[in-house]
Parts: C-alpha cells; structure tokens; sequence
C-alpha cells in the first residue's frame, strides 16, 4: 500500500516540484521594510520557486496550527471520557470480583429436581 501511494501521489508531485522549479528560477528580491521599496534595510533575494513553496510551507504549518488549537476541546473531551471508561472498567472489575465471592461463600442449592425434592408432583404422584 505504501508503494502504491508513494508511485501514485508522491512521484508525481515531486515531477511537478521540479518542473515548477525550472520554469520559476528567476531571481526576485523579497523585502520586509515597509518603509522604504527602493533600497530596502530588510531584504532576501531568493529564486521564485523557493519563495512560493516556502510560502506554501508555512501556510500549511500555520493551518496545522490553527486546526491544532480549535481541536483542543475533542482533545480534552477525548481524555476525559477515557479517564471516565478507565473508571467505570476498574469498578466493573471490583463488582465481578464480589460477586464471585458471594457466590462462593453461598451454599451450593440442593438438587430438587424439577418436581421438588422427592420426585412427586403436586398432587403427590411418584414420578
């Protein structure tokens, strides 16, 4: 199955990485002072292709984190009812235990038959 998706998805994205790469090589210069376009104090000049798959990068990181934050309440729930059903096993296990024991310590019931202890029925009639 693993090879399956690494010929299938991952191969063919990798094609395409590449191919975007040599179509984008050209040279552009990025720049983090907002203040001045013409020479910045900020600034990195890096191929096309690495900028906008770098941009990609930290967009998925970013949602990842996003999405990381807002499942923090199923998480919690998650954990909570797991200590819960951990509880309600443990008590369920002391509760089988006890029963056991009783039903150990009880006399074993007396062998009456279907008709009673004789092996009469009501009327009295031998069986």
């Amino acid at each position: 199955m693993r090879k399956f998706f690494t010929a299938v998805v991952v191969i063919p994205l990798g094609l395409i990485f590449v191919i975007f790469a040599v179509a984008n090589r050209h040279w552009v210069t990025v720049s983090f002072d907002p203040f001045n376009s013409v020479t910045p104090t900020i600034a990195v000049t890096l191929p096309l292709f690495v900028v906008i798959i770098a941009s990609a990068i930290l967009g998925v990181i970013a949602g990842g984190i996003a999405t990381w934050f807002r499942q923090g309440r199923w998480r919690r729930a998650a954990r909570q009812h797991e200590a819960d059903a951990r509880q309600v096993r443990t008590e369920l296990a002391d509760l089988r235990a006890a029963a056991r024991d009783d039903a150990q310590r009880r006399p074993a019931p007396a062998q009456l038959g279907f008709y009673g202890p004789n092996g009469r029925d009501k009327q009295g009639a031998t069986l």
